[in-house]
């Protein structure tokens, strides 16, 4: 009797990987979920603008989509929106991710220790992408939606983690980038963006000066991998005027502390220049 197969991940093909294309069909519905989930809200004939579909091929995929609960239809203001399928998948990346799991208990700490909001981001190309938070009961505060992106040359987290990238990572995540300036901060891809960079990585936490937005400050530092890569970011943020040169380090010092230990508990490794 023949042993029994180990199960493929994808079927065998005769055609070459390059050559086998997309399902444009698959394309178009991914394209318009996520669309919906960074709108929010968003009526038929504006969403098919956006995704450029014909409405009707539009209004197919979200039917498709509200049928299997990825989406759903406010019938009093005529808008689409995220359906609960979509946070059930959603919650399963968050599950797989020790970091994230690991780092829940340290945002609490950190909230408690600083008096400030405490963030976790993870990298997605040129951006990062905010799945934790634990917001400090100040009335005047920093908040950053589940799911919210930013650049990272313009986010406290952001910038650790591009200081802590190897050179060609670096380069290839900031010409990916939009280089667009939100305020009189900003510092876009250049060179004294490289300065800051190289600060960042030799104290090994990051200042974002309004950068971002006006009156609001962060200050982050970069979780590592196993293969000591940087994987996530942890911050604390709030308005700048509790962010001054002379906390500053301190606050920096205490994030950089969380992110080490989140990155050893996680089984990653910190960078041979990093402290101990």
């Amino acid at each position: 009797m023949d042993a029994q197969k180990r199960p493929r991940g994808r079927p065998k093909s005769l055609f070459k990987e390059s050559s086998a294309g997309t399902m444009q069909s698959l394309d178009r519905a991914l394209g318009v979920l996520t669309t919906v989930a960074r709108l929010e809200r968003v009526v038929l004939s504006d969403l098919a603008r956006e995704v450029d579909v014909p409405t009707a091929t539009t209004h197919r995929i979200l039917v498709t989509l509200q049928n299997r609960g990825f989406v759903a239809f406010d019938e009093d203001r005529q808008e689409w929106m995220i359906g609960i399928e979509a946070y059930r998948t959603g919650a399963s990346f968050l599950r797989r991710n020790s970091v994230l799991e690991i780092g829940r208990p340290f945002l609490r700490r950190l909230m408690q220790d600083s008096g400030e909001t405490a963030n976790l981001a993870v990298p997605d190309g040129a951006e990062v992408v905010f799945v934790g938070q634990v917001e400090t009961p100040n009335p005047i505060r920093a908040f950053f939606p589940p799911g919210a992106r930013t650049p990272m040359y313009a986010s406290g987290i952001g910038k650790a983690i591009l200081a802590a990238m190897s050179a060609p990572a670096m380069d290839k995540a900031l010409s990916a980038a939009s280089a667009e300036r939100f305020t009189d901060h900003t510092r876009v891809p250049g060179d004294t963006l490289q300065v800051d960079l190289t600060q960042t990585r030799t104290r090994g936490w990051s200042h974002d000066s309004e950068e971002r937005y006006e009156g609001m400050s962060c200050i982050g530092a970069a979780i590592f991998n196993d293969r000591a890569e940087p994987c996530a970011g942890i911050s604390v943020s709030g308005p700048t005027v509790r962010f001054k040169a002379d906390r500053a380090p301190e606050l920096g010092e205490m994030v950089k502390a969380a992110a080490q230990e989140i990155t050893q508990l996680s089984g990653g490794r910190l960078p041979e220049h990093s402290d101990a």
